[in-house]
């Protein structure tokens, strides 16, 4: 199965929804800023980049783990990669796509709009973090969700 968790940007709750997902992130502790920054894509991602499905890793089961930014557009992005899959002539029942938009606050959009918008690092990263850390429980939810959703059938 390939699970694709999607944020408005892909930079900052999908990756790390990601990370929890895989077991790179410890699902019982909030991280540290250090391991915040060492999640693959994590506050990386530029605007040209939404739409692209970015790979994370494996889980436990050999599910793919991917990210994608889709912006404003919920559905958009996602009958685009689904249209694809099918051009390819792929099939798109084993793909499930995890809305994490849901857990991102206004210190992440704040932050990930001053680091990644406008490019003041210094200023939106460390917001951003802390924002990240404020959301963890609610991303943590969400894969909980997601793997309890996808595990029933592949046990």
């Amino acid at each position: 199965m390939v699970i694709i968790y999607c944020c408005y940007g892909g930079t900052h709750s999908s990756p790390i929804a990601a990370a929890i997902h895989i077991g790179i992130l410890n699902s019982t502790e909030i991280p540290t800023a250090a391991q915040i920054l060492a999640v693959c894509h994590y506050d990386k991602v530029e605007s040209n980049d939404r739409g692209k499905v970015m790979f994370v890793g494996d889980d436990e089961y050999g599910n793919k783990i991917y990210v994608c930014g889709r912006g404003r557009d919920k559905t958009g992005i996602k009958q685009a990669i689904e249209s694809g899959i099918l051009l390819a002539k792929g099939e798109t029942d084993n793909f499930v796509f995890v809305d994490t938009l849901n857990a991102v606050n206004i210190y992440m959009r704040i932050g990930g709009f001053l680091s990644r918008r406008l490019k003041w690092i210094a200023v939106g990263r460390p917001l951003v973090i802390w924002g990240t850390q404020k959301a963890f429980w609610q991303l943590v939810q969400i894969v909980q969700k997601t793997k309890k959703n996808i595990y029933k059938y592949q046990e």
